[in-house]
């Protein structure tokens, strides 16, 4: 366990060409995952209330309008997806435009909405929340056997899953906390052990410019070798972690706020970042003109797949 990071080396790593993987720019992208099937990108834009899809051959994603904002989405073993929504869980077909309610959500949505979701080896739902007063009133949920099940609770803004590459060990972070978790996880039965801090960043101290902040923990992803790679939120930073809480590499952005990232291509070992350009000041967007999109990089290590929500165990009607 480490509270603060500690680095292998105190320089950024800059040996990795980033670009953008499209121009079209979202206003808070998240919750990118690569499609192994389709071999394209899903993400959202939160705010904008969209869902979009980016194939490598275009230039701009395909966008489909939501009802609601969307905190995340997942794809679905039998095909399609699940959009877990402010105003309950979805599933959407884009080869049919097909959008379909589900489940009411676990909470009042007049205070908060779902965030980060991701589903586990055996197709389990785990989706958090975010308070919208940035109270420690957010939890974190398991869906199985139609029903969303609370598995942790106070913290504020849900964020950072994923597991190693074993499966045997869950990462949660909270936002606003600047911290990252990890608890034992059970692969067969789901079960989360208890919650102890895996790194602790510094907070941005009250006149602290942002040219000087480290930045806070957002959406995070796992490569194979075991590695936490996160998003730092207004950091303009990706951090690789090793498992022990070690930061191996630090990787400088052309925009000051990445927001989640994702292995993806045949060999995963593109790395898709989507970013935020949404209550960003003039002279900043101006300066980043890439704020919102999705970026990429090649890297040497390739990811974890994603994972497929499986409605059987989720307990969930079948698609017609």
């Amino acid at each position: 366990m480490s509270s603060q990071p500690h680095s292998a080396s105190t320089s950024p790593d800059e040996h990795f060409h980033l670009e953008p993987a499209s121009l079209t720019p979202a206003l808070l992208g998240e919750s990118p995952f690569w499609h192994p099937l389709e071999q394209c990108l899903y993400y959202v834009d939160i705010p904008g209330r969209a869902l979009c899809r980016l194939r490598n051959d275009a230039a701009e994603p395909m966008r489909w309008p939501l009802n609601d904002e969307p905190g995340c989405v997942v794809p679905l073993a039998g095909g399609g997806l699940l959009i877990p929504q402010r105003n309950g869980l979805w599933r959407f077909n884009p080869a049919t435009g097909e959008y379909v309610k589900l489940l009411d959500p676990p909470y009042d949505a007049s205070k908060r909405r779902f965030n980060d979701g991701k589903a586990d080896a055996r197709g389990r739902l785990w989706v958090g929340t975010i308070d919208d007063a940035r109270q420690p009133e957010s939890a974190l949920y398991c869906l199985r056997d139609g029903r969303f099940v609370q598995m942790k609770d106070g913290i504020t803004t849900s964020n950072g899953l994923a597991w190693s590459p074993d499966g045997r060990t869950m990462y949660w972070a909270d936002t606003k906390a600047h911290e990252v978790y990890r608890m034992r996880f059970d692969v067969d039965s789901g079960a989360l052990g208890e919650r102890e801090l895996f790194v602790r960043f510094q907070p941005r101290g009250a006149d602290e410019p942002l040219e000087g902040y480290g930045g806070r923990p957002d959406g995070a992803a796992v490569d194979v070798e075991g590695c936490y790679w996160v998003a730092m939120m207004e950091g303009q930073l990706l951090l690789r972690l090793s498992a022990a809480g070690e930061v191996l590499m630090r990787i400088p952005l052309p925009v000051r706020c990445a927001t989640m990232l994702t292995f993806g291509g045949a060999d995963l070992r593109t790395i898709f970042v989507t970013t935020a350009r949404e209550k960003r000041s003039e002279a900043e967007l101006a300066a980043q003109p890439w704020a919102g999109c999705v970026l990429k990089m090649r890297v040497p290590v390739a990811g974890l797949p994603v994972q497929f929500a499986q409605e059987p165990i989720l307990g969930l009607p079948a698609a017609p």
